[in-house]
């Protein structure tokens, strides 16, 4: 990626989603769940209804998937595994959303996708269209997606527009913080593959601005101004962590 950016070849994200894309599967429907492209709110979504008799209304899970806010795709095979798993073994509807990704489209474009789908599929007559209990829905995600189904969690509580109220939100491995870049998890893992600091950095800049003095202030710690610095003890999780850690 690095290399054909500086041949001009294309982007260093556009190369990177080239991983994406390869792995691209269609919507294909099997014994236990069928499954369609389609769109929420005006979003794209990739659905999977369970096909075996509910016994009753279902639970549903809106799922992000992760990718540094700037990859991945519902259609991924990874994602899709996942998404017909959840649905099968919680015989579950699993929503899981294509949401807008940067660098074309940076952030609130993300939370936003996530949040108005999420929003229109908790209207009641939405729910009932698919047989789901309005008391057992829960958003989930994984890193990047995990950072948006956080987001979205805190943010319907103040929506007075929204009267049915999530189960759970489910975060597996997610990305919360971009205030201090050298807590022990980033510089543990400085070097490790697939998700160095370095690139981590690359994802975190390229979802909030198009500015490259920002990546350079990120990759040495220096993006947070003075005066923001008494919000770091918001992220120093030390005193609920074993001695050992």
């Amino acid at each position: 990626s690095e290399v054909a950016e500086l041949l001009g070849l294309t982007s260093y994200m556009e190369a990177l989603r080239l991983f994406s894309v390869i792995t691209l599967v269609p919507p294909t429907s099997d014994e236990n769940v069928t499954v369609t492209d389609t769109e929420l709110s005006n979003v794209p979504v990739r659905l999977y209804l369970p096909r075996r008799a509910p016994g009753g209304l279902r639970r549903a899970v809106l799922f992000f998937h992760g990718g540094g806010w700037c990859l991945g795709d519902a259609g991924m095979q990874s994602y899709d595994h996942v998404s017909r798993r959840i649905s099968n073994e919680l015989n579950a509807v699993v929503v899981s959303v294509n949401y807008r990704l940067a660098p074309p489209h940076r952030f609130p474009a993300q939370f936003e996708d996530v949040y108005s789908v999420t929003k229109f599929f908790l209207q009641r007559q939405v729910l009932a269209q698919y047989g789901v209990d309005p008391a057992r829905v829960c958003v989930a995600g994984d890193s990047a997606g995990g950072n948006l189904a956080a987001a979205v969690a805190q943010q319907l509580p103040q929506d007075p527009e929204v009267k049915t109220k999530l189960k759970a939100q489910v975060l597996i491995y997610p990305a919360l913080q971009a205030l201090d870049l050298k807590l022990p998890s980033y510089l543990d893992n400085a070097e490790k593959p697939l998700l160095s600091r370095s690139l981590m950095v690359r994802f975190w800049s390229e979802y909030l601005s198009a500015e490259p003095a920002l990546r350079e202030a990120m990759a040495s710690n220096t993006h947070i101004p003075a005066e923001a610095g008494p919000l770091l003890q918001f992220v120093n999780w030390s005193r609920w962590l074993p001695a050992d850690m």
